[in-house]
């Protein structure tokens, strides 16, 4: 927890003291917590921003990187004078600026799996801005071993996904994505690309989370994963549940206190491209692009069934998907779309539904 000290400003905590759901008494809850932010780029940026807004007392903030010039179209907290510092060191200065109620920590190091544990352990919750599955899998790690909160985001092009795991309440992040794909299956955003105001929208929603959770108040994203497609304009949901072999969590009872789940991602989630090409004869290929997308970057699929099909149901039907005991996988341009389809899809009783990892970019780069 943050130091104590004097009562919160009113004035400058006016607009969010005057909700019932946080008051004097919950401002000053805010003063006394802490967070750790994982990442001060595209997440991390709008998310420090707002914890630091909000008046959390104590925000640290780990990131081994330095401010580029390539950073600034999607990372408002550091400018163009900031180029060629340390990330951390920017963000300290940009919250100094802001607000002198609130205490950055400048952690000027890379999280591992060695570190996270330490790092962790010293604040309330964590927030994960990170852009790299051997960071996201540590601090999940870490997370669970600790029972902290985990609000983690992930943006790509214009989709994005947002979830809290916490077990036992609901999922760790290994639960719902057991294993990381292969290096280079997946792309980057400096080769896929990425929308600034995308990043924005999803670190401000974990900003809010961890408001929320600091609190108390509302019902955090716990069992439930958040999808975004900013070019269609639509926020979806999927309801997750705990892997009860999870090599992460399983050692945790359940909670009785848990909302039941409507999915349960034991079994693999997705496959590679290799897999698809050794078994293609035996799957059922969707792709869930709209017609126009799939037919610029066509991949593997010889049937298209869009993702707005498949969240409104009328797609979840065994005309358009196959046999629900069959195995069916689903695709899109770089794997995120196709995630929350296989989601959707084994919801519904297709147990053995997969995305495949990378999606079409993967496809036609190993064609």
């Amino acid at each position: 927890m943050a130091d104590a000290g004097k009562r919160p400003s009113s004035s400058r905590y006016a607009r969010q003291i005057v909700l019932p759901e946080i008051g004097p008494d919950g401002q000053a809850r805010l003063r006394d917590s802490s967070v750790l932010v994982v990442g001060a780029g595209g997440l991390g940026s709008p998310a420090i921003t707002y914890l630091a807004a909000a008046g959390i007392g104590t925000i640290g903030v780990v990131d081994d990187d330095v401010v580029e010039a390539s950073n600034l179209h999607r990372q408002p907290l550091h400018g163009t004078a900031d180029i060629g510092r340390p990330k951390v060191l920017s963000a300290h200065d940009a919250v100094s600026r802001l607000t002198p109620d609130v205490r950055l920590v400048a952690l000027q190091e890379r999280l591992t799996p060695d570190s996270a544990g330490r790092l962790i352990a010293a604040y309330d919750l964590v927030v994960d801005g990170s852009d790299n599955f051997p960071t996201r899998y540590a601090v999940g790690q870490a997370c669970a071993d600790l029972g902290r909160p985990h609000v983690w985001g992930a943006a790509l092009g214009f989709q994005a996904q947002v979830s809290v795991w916490w077990p036992p309440l609901g999922p760790c992040y290994r639960c719902v994505f057991p294993d990381a794909p292969a290096p280079g299956v997946v792309p980057s955003c400096a080769e896929a690309g990425v929308v600034g105001a995308l990043v924005g929208a999803v670190g401000s929603i974990q900003a809010m989370e961890a408001v929320k959770l600091l609190l108390g108040v509302g019902a955090p994203l716990v069992g439930r994963l958040l999808v975004h497609d900013a070019l269609g304009g639509t926020w979806g949901e999927v309801r997750l549940r705990r892997d009860p072999l999870c090599p992460a969590c399983s050692g945790m009872p359940p909670a009785s206190s848990a909302r039941p789940p409507e999915a349960c991602p034991t079994a693999p989630l997705s496959l590679t491209v290799a897999h698809l090409r050794e078994g293609l004869e035996g799957s059922f290929v969707v792709d869930v692009r709209p017609p126009d997308e799939w037919a610029g970057l066509p991949g593997p699929a010889t049937r298209g069934v869009e993702l707005a099909l498949l969240r409104s149901g009328e797609g979840l039907d065994e005309s358009l998907l196959g046999p629900r005991d069959g195995r069916i996988v689903f695709v899109c341009r770089s794997g995120v779309r196709s995630s929350e389809a296989a989601y959707l899809a084994r919801s519904a009783g297709w147990t053995h539904a997969m995305s495949l990892e990378g999606g079409a970019l993967a496809w036609e780069g190993q064609a």
